[in-house]
């Protein structure tokens, strides 16, 4: 985020050691030290915050891809037991309706003509 180096942290020391003074610098480093802390606990809890957001979004978000299977599923499984209680049904009806009789059906055999035999 910024890009200081040792050069730049000593200039700032020396010109806070000049301003503020020796007498009152270790007290206004402690409270600087302080507010650096808080602000990074700051950060650090929005961070978290964010990120638990974002990882209940991604697990709403597969919940809903679950639900979404699971309903394809159910859907899958009811149209293929329709179709089986379908094909059920018509063997049902094939087994109840009565069979043609074959000696009925088919005509009588031809008895053996006079001319036929010997």
């Amino acid at each position: 985020m910024f890009d200081v180096n040792f050069s730049e942290i000593l200039v700032i020391l020396v010109v806070a050691l000049v301003v503020i003074g020796p007498d009152r610098l270790p007290a206004v480093a402690r409270s600087m030290g302080q507010w650096v802390g808080r602000i990074q606990r700051f950060v650090s809890t929005v961070k978290q915050d964010v990120n638990k957001s974002m990882e209940l979004e991604e697990l709403r978000e597969l919940e809903r891809k679950v639900k979404a299977e699971a309903v394809a599923v159910e859907n899958s499984v009811q149209q293929a037991g329709n179709e089986i209680d379908h094909e059920v049904r018509q063997m049902k009806q094939e087994i109840e309706q009565p069979a043609p009789d074959p000696d009925r059906s088919s005509p009588p055999p031809n008895p053996p003509s006079p001319h036929s035999l010997p």
